[in-house]
C-alpha cells in the first residue's frame, strides 16, 4: 500500500532491487516487480485488501509482512525462497499493508506471514528492509560472502 516518493528510502530500494535482480537471475529468482496500490477513498482495511488482491499475480505465493508473523533468520528466509522456487512457485507476492495493517481476511489467505520483529515499522522502512533481505537471501543462495554469520 502507498506510493514511493523520491528520497533516501527510494534510493536504497532501487539499489537493493538492482542487486537482487543481478544476483538472483542466475539462481532462477526475480526480477522484482514493485506494484503499488493506493486507497484514495480511505475506505479502510477491507477496501485495501481488495485492491491488494487485484494486484497479486495469479497463483503467486502470498507472503504478508505482519507483526504477528514468523520472525526468521536471514538464512531461514533464503531457504524459504529457495524452497518456493524449487517447488515451482513462479511468483512470490510480498504484501505490505497500509497504516492500519493487513485486513484479517487477506492475512488468512496468505501462504506465509513474515515479521521483522515485534515493533511496527513504517511501510517505507519495511520496503527497504525487505529488499535488502531479498538481496541477502539471493547472496546466501549464491554462496557469496555478503552475509556473514
Amino acid at each position: 500500500m502507498g506510493r514511493l516518493r523520491a528520497g533516501p528510502e527510494a534510493d536504497l530500494i532501487t539499489d537493493y532491487i538492482t542487486r537482487f535482480d543481478r544476483t538472483g537471475r542466475a539462481l532462477g529468482l526475480g526480477p522484482v516487480k514493485l506494484v503499488e496500490v493506493e486507497d484514495r477513498k480511505n475506505a479502510g482495511m477491507g477496501a485495501e485488501a481488495d485492491l491488494l488482491r487485484r494486484a497479486l499475480p495469479k497463483g503467486a505465493v502470498i507472503c504478508c509482512l505482519d507483526e504477528r508473523g514468523k520472525v526468521e533468520t536471514s538464512p531461514a528466509f533464503a531457504k524459504r525462497l529457495g524452497n518456493w522456487r524449487d517447488a515451482g512457485r513462479g511468483d512470490v507476492a510480498f504484501v505490505i499493508g497500509g497504516a492500519d495493517g493487513i485486513d484479517p481476511s487477506l492475512r488468512s489467505d496468505a501462504d506465509h506471514l513474515l515479521s521483522f520483529g515485534a515493533m511496527v515499522w513504517p511501510h517505507m522502512m519495511v520496503r527497504v528492509m525487505l529488499t535488502e533481505q531479498l538481496y541477502r537471501a539471493a547472496s546466501i543462495l549464491a554462496g557469496s560472502p555478503y552475509h556473514r554469520v
